[in-house]
């Protein structure tokens, strides 16, 4: 299945969920926001959300510092 990862074509294997694409992309997930297909995923949601071929994901990670 091909979708698309801030702007980067991604391929993953089979049926996939959206916390999966976000673990395999991301260091750190507990900082980041998700947005599919420009609407916007809790995080609550990732595992229950279902990826379909051609998805367009931004995953933004907020860093604080001081």
């Amino acid at each position: 299945m091909k979708i698309i990862i801030n702007g980067k074509e991604k391929q993953l294997l089979g049926p996939n969920n959206l916390a999966n694409a976000i673990k395999e992309s991301c260091t750190d997930p507990e900082h980041v926001i998700s947005e599919v297909n420009g609407k916007i995923i809790r995080s609550e949601n990732w595992e229950n959300f279902s990826l379909q071929e051609n998805d367009k994901i931004e995953l933004v990670t907020f860093v604080g510092g001081g």
